[in-house]
């Protein structure tokens, strides 16, 4: 018979010495979006507004500044996979390890963007609220014509400690080191301000690396 307060002592000591337990771990892979209603979210930035419609999340633009719906908790490393079309064409975006300034409110972190213009750039890295673009597309043609405007196109993200990469359809667009970035933050899905933009993600599925 297993001594119970020996089984606790040693789940205690376990983590100490670097070794887990998968079933003490938590699942590895989970749906972010359970295609009813939006557990899980909230909604920070400005006015778009975002509503379920069936089984996908629809983002559409709305007065002041970009809009996000975040998910409340918070992941480090992992694999983000979703699928997302545009009803209307209108600049947007998937951030990851992002926060919220504390004086404004200002979301700042990494943003895989979704970019209906003719330059192309889905799944170029951008850093919204500070740094700006880090890995655009132009020297790229492949990932700039990987884009479907009329119809669902599939992104998968990868964040293991400093890399970062992102595929668009299976094509290797983004595939970028950054030392001096953020380790861990929310996903959010943007919706752009300006007068246009409905797009909707469904499929919305991560997985935690070790």
């Amino acid at each position: 018979m297993v001594d119970a307060r020996a089984l606790r002592q040693l789940l205690c000591v376990l983590p100490l010495l670097g070794i887990t337990l998968l079933g003490g771990c938590g699942p590895r892979e989970k749906n972010l979006f359970n295609g009813e209603d939006l557990s899980g979210w909230k909604k920070v930035g400005g006015d778009a507004t975002f509503r379920v419609d069936e089984g996908c999340i629809v983002g559409e633009h709305g007065p002041g500044p970009n809009t996000f719906l975040r998910t409340r908790s918070i992941y480090r490393d992992f694999e983000l996979e979703l699928d997302f079309r545009w009803d209307e064409p209108g600049n947007s975006g998937i951030q990851f390890r992002s926060s919220q300034r504390a004086n404004d409110g200002v979301v700042v972190g990494y943003q895989c963007e979704l970019d209906p213009s003719d330059r192309s750039w889905t799944c170029g890295i951008y850093h919204e609220g500070s740094r700006g673009w880090l890995a655009p597309l132009d020297q790229s043609p492949s990932a700039q014509s990987a884009r479907r405007l009329d119809d669902w196109n599939h992104v998968r993200i990868r964040a293991n400690g400093p890399h970062i990469q992102t595929w668009l359809n299976g094509t290797p667009c983004a595939d970028l080191i950054d030392a001096n970035g953020e380790e861990r933050g929310f996903i959010a899905l943007q919706v752009h301000s300006g007068g246009q933009g409905i797009i909707r993600w469904k499929n919305i599925r991560l997985r935690k690396l070790p």
